[in-house]
């Protein structure tokens, strides 16, 4: 990846009116309390739930994608609303941070101009982090810190699998943009120091991940740091959202095929039991 000098993708300054710093913190606590940051919280009072349970963190399970209704229909519309609402968060910040002036969002790492390129190194990246974020879950699972994480609990319709790739894509698209593309902006615009941003968006990513254990937390709170690392370099957001996902995608598509070859290391895929 390498940042075009004519055309940083993230100025030091916004471009056209700034505003307050007030006015900046309030904004981002209210797209925070929208997205990924209720998450955080929601995440916290989990893993304190877990912990204060009489079966062992290392006996439980979080399912990512559950079934949301018995009948398929309606199982699948939730399932796109889930979806469709979640992304909403994304269209505030790209609202928020628009410009005039071309790259349109420019502050939030897109521009658009190397599609083939920023694909290359995303799905690069993904190889990358994917082979030790699967030895470090192992690990976890193997002290007792982390859940057992099942990706997927949905049925076998003619849907599940682009409802996983869109979910896959939504959890790229949210957390990238968000909690790196909107985040560093509004935090530069704050005069942060860079390390500060990177530690700040990576904690925040470890701790919507805590609910998973605290194996999660740390193999995302070292993602956060990598990430954070590379947008800081070169400025672009793409690769990292096509590697999340990338990532989740083999993740959610691969998981019943490895839960049947590798019993001993996952959780077999659950029989699904649907809220009516």
């Amino acid at each position: 990846m390498t940042r075009r000098p004519d055309a940083p993708l993230v100025p030091d300054r916004a471009l056209g009116t700034q505003p307050g710093d007030r006015r900046i913190r309030i904004e981002i606590l209210i797209v925070l309390g929208l997205s990924l940051g209720a998450s955080a919280v929601y995440s916290l009072v989990a893993i304190a739930n877990r912990l204060t349970r009489d079966v062992p963190l290392g006996d439980q399970t979080a399912t990512l994608n559950p079934p949301r209704d018995q009948r398929e229909i309606f199982d699948l519309i939730y399932q796109l609303l889930g979806i469709f609402f979640d992304l909403v968060p994304v269209a505030l910040v790209a609202f928020l941070l628009w410009s005039t002036a071309r790259p349109h969002l420019g502050r939030l790492g897109i521009d658009g101009t190397r599609p083939w390129r920023d694909s290359r190194d995303g799905v690069g990246l993904a190889l990358i982090i994917g082979i030790p974020g699967l030895a470090l879950y192992l690990v976890g699972r193997a002290l007792g810190v982390t859940v057992t994480v099942v990706p997927t609990a949905l049925d076998e319709h003619w849907w599940t699998v682009p409802v996983l790739l869109l979910s896959a894509l939504r959890a790229g698209v949210t957390e990238e943009v968000i909690v790196v593309g909107y985040l560093f902006a509004r935090l530069r615009d704050l005069r942060w120091g860079p390390w500060t941003i990177i530690l700040t968006s990576a904690l925040l990513r470890a701790t919507y991940h805590l609910y998973q254990g605290f194996g999660a937390f740390v193999g995302n709170f070292a993602m956060g740091l990598l990430f954070g690392w590379l947008y800081t370099r070169f400025g672009r957001v793409l690769p990292l959202v096509i590697a999340h996902t990338v990532i989740n995608s083999v993740v959610f598509i691969g998981y019943p095929w490895a839960a049947s070859a590798f019993p001993g290391l996952l959780a077999p895929v659950p029989v699904p039991t649907p809220t009516p």
